[in-house]
């Protein structure tokens, strides 16, 4: 979703709203308000690490994790992949909807928080994440959603910045303790998974953009067998 997740950490709830978003609405607004602020916040294109990660599968059942404006939905579309991408942002989403019109390629859209989503349960050949911006609770709820929709045989790609979970709480409202990492979701991994890939390595990053200015990632890559 984000190469900047310093937005402070609303307590979660559970609210349809007229337009279909299911979620935080604080979350929401405070998404919604950071792409209105500018008429593009990323790139425009894939990120580096899910067209070097995804290269050699099989396209299917894909779930895009916070898809901001569309580029990896795009991308993935157009290599084969019947895409589902997932966004809190109406903003984004209506951004996304139109580049994928303007691409020619069809994606489902779906405006909710990934925990609040109503996804079938193991649905998808590849779940990608890069750099979301989930939060953390007690009961780990957003990492077992994002195991949850791998289908067995199916492969979880999450990706983030290297060094973000071990930065301070800083004045912006931004602590590293509110948030997901690559770390807290491989703990999960029980003997249903193997780990193809749990690394840091310097990022591919398209030019332009919020946070070209991160070096490395953490990768993790891990296929579900049962």
């Amino acid at each position: 979703m984000t190469d900047n997740i310093a937005a402070g950490s609303p307590a979660l709830d559970t609210t349809s709203q007229a337009d279909g978003y299911v979620g935080d609405p604080a979350v929401r607004a405070e998404w919604d308000n950071r792409y209105a602020d500018r008429q593009q916040l990323w790139s425009g294109r894939p990120n580096g690490a899910l067209v070097a990660e995804v290269a050699g599968l099989t396209p299917g059942r894909v779930l895009d994790v916070g898809c901001g404006e569309g580029a990896d939905a795009i991308w993935l579309a157009r290599h084969g992949w019947d895409v589902t991408a997932l966004e809190v942002s109406g903003v984004a989403l209506e951004r996304a909807a139109g580049h994928a019109q303007d691409a020619g390629v069809a994606v489902r859209w779906v405006h909710a928080a990934l925990t609040h989503a109503a996804l079938p349960p193991a649905p998808f050949d590849l779940v990608s994440a890069q750099y979301p911006a989930l939060q953390r609770t007690p009961d780990a709820a957003a990492e077992r959603a994002l195991l949850a929709a791998v289908a067995p045989g199916g492969v979880l790609l999450l990706v983030h910045h290297a060094g973000m979970e071990s930065r301070q709480a800083d004045d912006s409202g931004f602590d590293p303790a509110d948030y997901v990492w690559p770390s807290m979701v491989a703990a999960l991994l029980d003997d249903d998974w193997e780990v193809e890939v749990d690394e840091q390595r310097p990022r591919v990053a398209p030019d332009g953009g919020a946070g070209a200015h991160h070096t490395d990632d953490l990768v993790l890559r891990a296929r579900r067998l049962r």
